[in-house]
């Protein structure tokens, strides 16, 4: 899956989130991708940066991340 930078996911782990976690994220959680200034692209080697609450949480891999339709759930107007 090919995700977009500054659309919002929901965080869903798949198994290497879940054995190698660096991030507190929990499932459910939404969360925004974020292409970082000097950091490798989103979608590079299957990762992306990711922001919760407005605060970096770190990367994931893109298999976690579940596309919802933004405007629907009220994320973007």
């Amino acid at each position: 899956m090919k995700v977009k930078a500054n659309n919002f996911y929901k965080f869903n782990p798949v198994m290497w989130d879940i054995i190698d976690p660096i991030t507190n994220l929990k499932s459910g959680d939404i969360v925004q991708v974020k292409n970082l200034n000097g950091c490798p692209p989103a979608n590079t080697m299957g990762h992306a940066h990711v922001y919760y609450d407005g605060k970096f949480a770190g990367l994931v891999h893109v298999n976690s991340l579940e596309k919802i339709d933004n405007k629907q759930k009220g994320i973007i107007k």
